[in-house]
């Protein structure tokens, strides 16, 4: 991974289901797809699997891959690489971002967000929060609920990075 994706941006869903990729996030996009698409452009790995999650996990290429392969790494047939295959493979889906930077988001990954059929007569907002290595991809309406409710517990979220090891 080139570097990592960091920061929020709202960006507008038009009535088309299309959205712009933050700059910022496209440049790593570019740089973690040395292949790219059909078009010359990079590619987005959207995983809209696990019933719990109320938005899309986005991967570059290189961060698709690296997932691939630490599913690949579980035991074949166990029920955790099954689950894993499932919502995070299978419940997923490849797009290339056009010249312009957008995509259309598929219908699955509207229905994750919990876009319906008010789409297609106003728009909408969506939210882009980095992650990393991945970023999630929320309805600006379910992220900023997220927000709200989160517990502040008074803890400095410094303490708990210290608490991590990192592993290889």
């Amino acid at each position: 991974m080139a570097e990592a994706f960091r920061g929020e941006f709202y960006q507008t869903v038009d009535k088309k289901a299309r959205v712009s990729i933050p700059a910022a996030f496209r440049r790593i996009l570019d740089a973690d797809d040395a292949q790219k698409g059909e078009k010359g452009e990079p590619r987005l790995y959207m995983v809209f699997g696990g019933k719990a999650r109320r938005f899309v996990e986005c991967y570059s290429k290189a961060g698709a891959d690296d997932l691939a392969a630490r599913i690949e790494a579980m035991p074949i047939g166990s029920p955790e690489r099954d689950r894993a295959e499932r919502d995070l493979i299978t419940r997923s889906v490849m797009l290339e971002i056009d010249s312009d930077g957008r995509i259309v988001l598929p219908q699955k990954v509207r229905e994750k967000m919990g876009f319906g059929a008010d789409l297609a007569s106003e728009g909408g907002e969506a939210v882009f929060a980095g992650s990393t290595n991945r970023f999630k991809l929320y309805r600006k309406e379910v992220y900023e609920a997220e927000l709200a409710d989160e517990d502040d517990d008074d803890t400095d979220p410094l303490t708990l990075v210290g608490r991590a090891t990192r592993s290889g």
